[in-house]
C-alpha cells in the first residue's frame, strides 16, 4: 500500500518540531516526512538533537499515531573544496545515527555540489559516498537522491547514470514532480529506466520554463544561470499529473509495500491547511 507522506515545511515557522506529528494527524495524514529544521537536523550545519529530544519525538509520534518513513537532510556532500565536503559528511554520520535511533529506514537528500565545477562535485560525491555508503549499508538503510535544480546534475537521466555507479542496492533515486522540466521531461522513459531504484515520489506541480521558447519567465540581466521552478499544489502548474501516476503504475512502483509519495507544497503557506487536506484527496484520487 502507497504511504502518503506530508511534508511540513510550511508548518516550520508556526509550530515547533514536536508538535509536527499532531499537524500531521490533524490533517488527515499517517505518515510525514521529517525535513530540515532548525532544532533537528539545519540546513548544511551539524544536526542539533540530543537523547533528550529524540525521545521527546518519539513519544510525540507515538502519541499521535503517525509515523515518520523518510528524513530528508541536506548537506554539501557533493562540495568540490575539501573543508565544506569534510564537514557535511561529518553532518551526514550523525544524520545516520539520528535515523537509526528514530527507526527512520529511509533518508532522502540532494547531490549538492556545483554546477561550474560539475567534474569536480561528482568526484567529491563518490568520496563521500565511500565513507558513508558503507555505514548505510551496515545498518540497513536506504538513500534516495533527487538532482536539484543548480546541482552539478540536473538532467534525470545522468543524473542516474550517477547513482547507478554506485553499485549498491541501497542508493535510490528521488523523483520530485516540480522538478520535471529540469530534469528533462522524461518520465515516462526516466522512470522504468530507475525501475525498482526509485525510492521516493515528491508531489508538487511546477511551470514549465522551457516553453515559449525559453521566455516563459524572463530573467535580468540576459544569460544569468538562475534556475527558476515552484512547488504548487496539484493542477496549478504543467506537470501532466496523469501520465506521472500512469508511468507510476506502469512500472509497479504503485504496487510496492515500500512505495512513498511525499506532498510538498512549499508556495501555499498562508492556506497551508487547505492544501495540505487537497494534496491528500488528490493524491488518494491518482493512486486510485
Amino acid at each position: 500500500m502507497v504511504r502518503i507522506a506530508l511534508d511540513p515545511t510550511p508548518y516550520h515557522h508556526d509550530f515547533s518540531l514536536l508538535e509536527f506529528p499532531e499537524v500531521t494527524a490533524r490533517l488527515g495524514y499517517e505518515h510525514f516526512q521529517l525535513t530540515p529544521h532548525v532544532d533537528f537536523t539545519p540546513f548544511f550545519r551539524y544536526p542539533k538533537a540530543d537523547d533528550d529530544l529524540v525521545a521527546k519525538l518519539k513519544k510525540a509520534v507515538s502519541d499521535a499515531g503517525v509515523s515518520i518513513p523518510a528524513i530528508l537532510p541536506v548537506h554539501r556532500i557533493s562540495w568540490p573544496d575539501e573543508p565544506q565536503r569534510e564537514a557535511a559528511v561529518r553532518n551526514f554520520r550523525r544524520v545516520i545515527q539520528l535515523a537509526v535511533e528514530l527507526g527512520i529506514p529511509v533518508i532522502n537528500t540532494e547531490f549538492s555540489g556545483r554546477p561550474e565545477r560539475s567534474e569536480e562535485s561528482e568526484a567529491a560525491f563518490y568520496r563521500s559516498m565511500e565513507e558513508l555508503l558503507p555505514i548505510i549499508e551496515f545498518e540497513g538503510l536506504k538513500l534516495n537522491i533527487d538532482p536539484h535544480p543548480d546541482d552539478f546534475v540536473e538532467d534525470g537521466l545522468e543524473a542516474w547514470r550517477v547513482l547507478r555507479g554506485l553499485n549498491s542496492p541501497a542508493v535510490g533515486f528521488v523523483y520530485v514532480a516540480s522538478h520535471t522540466f529540469h530534469y528533462g521531461d522524461r518520465a515516462t522513459t526516466l522512470l522504468p529506466e530507475i525501475g525498482d531504484r526509485l525510492g521516493t515520489v515528491y508531489t508538487a506541480d511546477t511551470f514549465d520554463h522551457t516553453r515559449s521558447h525559453g521566455l516563459r519567465y524572463i530573467s535580468n540581466p540576459p544569460g544569468n544561470t538562475a534556475r527558476v521552478h515552484q512547488h504548487l499544489r496539484i493542477g496549478d502548474g504543467d506537470v501532466d499529473w496523469d501520465e506521472l501516476f500512469g508511468t507510476l503504475r506502469s512500472i509497479g512502483y504503485l504496487a510496492r509495500e515500500d512505495a512513498l509519495v511525499v506532498s510538498n507544497v512549499f508556495a501555499e503557506d498562508e492556506t497551508a491547511d487547505d492544501v495540505s487536506r487537497y494534496q491528500l484527496q488528490r493524491l488518494r484520487e491518482l493512486i486510485g
